[in-house]
């Protein structure tokens, strides 16, 4: 029994192995799904964030006697009214500081070496770190190297335009459907389930759906009140840039743990250029604002609602982002909240009882 029960396991798994070797042979027939797929991935993902966002503001209308198709009209409405502010009020001080960045950047190349020969002088320095004769150097090519992988970066998301203009011109379509069918959805996916797991399915949906939407609120307001808290810091302090270093922290902090450190790395750089005292109360403006994040804000936004370990979330960003790059990064939380729900109750409906039986 236990022999014939192996040999059939180790038959499935060869068949599986066979079934994806042949597979990668004629990876050319699903060329066109795998573009398919790549093109609308970033206009899905975006109107399903958009979603979740505007949907409270839909189903708050609705309760108001409004008509579904007028409310999002009138929401779009506000949205491109706050857009236009964006570009009056915002964008000519931070497309200013952008070219002002730019402009300075060998000088702050320049400046970064000036407070690395400084450092190298200093008694305590040179006592903690001997032998480091070219210590500056090395550290300015780097920051070059830097500063020149970034610009490559930015020329390369320049060089895409065209499928940004795609993005712009589906989201607003995608999302319209979504706010004015999106409870068809659940009933849809109902339809293909078994009739005696419907329940359990109904259930799962809801709890997913619950998921996403505090995940996606959730960041995005600790995000904003984090980005304004560190403009407010950075305007107190002196620091250059102040706006567009916010905007990069604010950013970046999408992404959990991990993000709010790569965030406080171009304010820190950009600080240190201008002198080390700068630095100290750079990192006292990102410590101050991290810990209101983490004692005040996240307790009060997210609650118990992210039950995701931060080991756990350093490993998925890791292998999400190795994988998928910086879509992978922003998708790779959700992703594990959504199946992790659907593996637990799996693993409720069809596995808890045979493990309770063989550790009997």
């Amino acid at each position: 029994m236990v022999q014939s029960r192996f040999l059939r396991g180790c038959l499935g798994i060869i068949a599986v192995l066979v079934i994806i070797y042949l597979t990668s042979k004629i990876s050319f027939i699903f060329k066109p799904l795998f573009t398919m797929v790549n093109l609308l991935i970033v206009p899905f993902m975006l109107s399903g964030f958009f979603f979740y966002l505007l949907r409270p503001l839909v189903l708050f209308f609705e309760k108001q006697k409004v008509n579904k198709m007028l409310s999002i009209l009138m929401i779009y409405f506000v949205l491109t009214g706050i857009v236009v502010l964006f570009f009056i009020l915002i964008w000519p001080a931070l497309q200013t500081q952008v070219h002002n960045f730019v402009e300075s950047v060998p000088e702050l190349i320049e400046n970064f070496g000036v407070q690395i020969s400084n450092l190298q002088n200093h008694r305590l320095v040179s006592m903690l770190v001997p032998g480091q004769s070219d210590l500056s150097a090395k550290l300015s090519e780097y920051l070059n190297v830097l500063i020149t992988a970034a610009s490559d970066y930015v020329t390369s998301v320049i060089s895409v335009i065209a499928g940004f203009v795609i993005v712009v011109a589906t989201v607003p379509i995608i999302l319209y459907y979504m706010l004015k069918d999106g409870g068809h959805i659940p009933t849809s996916i109902l339809q293909i389930i078994p009739r005696r797991y419907r329940r359990d399915g109904r259930e799962v949906l809801l709890e997913i759906d619950a998921a996403l939407s505090g995940f996606i609120i959730g960041r995005v307001i600790i995000t904003g009140l984090l980005g304004i808290l560190m403009y407010i810091g950075y305007l107190a302090i002196g620091l250059p840039y102040s706006l567009l270093l916010a905007l990069i922290a604010s950013v970046l902090n999408i992404i959990p743990y991990i993000g709010p450190l790569l965030g406080a790395v171009p304010p820190l750089i950009v600080a240190f250029t201008d002198s080390p005292g700068m630095v100290f109360w750079v990192l006292v403006v990102t410590l101050v604002a991290q810990q209101i994040e983490d004692n005040l804000l996240s307790p009060q936004i997210y609650g118990k609602r992210l039950d995701v370990h931060p080991l756990t979330t350093v490993i998925l960003l890791l292998v999400a982002g190795g994988i998928a790059g910086l879509l992978g990064v922003i998708l790779a939380i959700p992703a594990y909240m959504v199946v992790k729900i659907i593996f637990v109750r799996i693993y409720h409906l069809f596995l808890a009882e045979k493990v309770e039986e063989l550790v009997e």
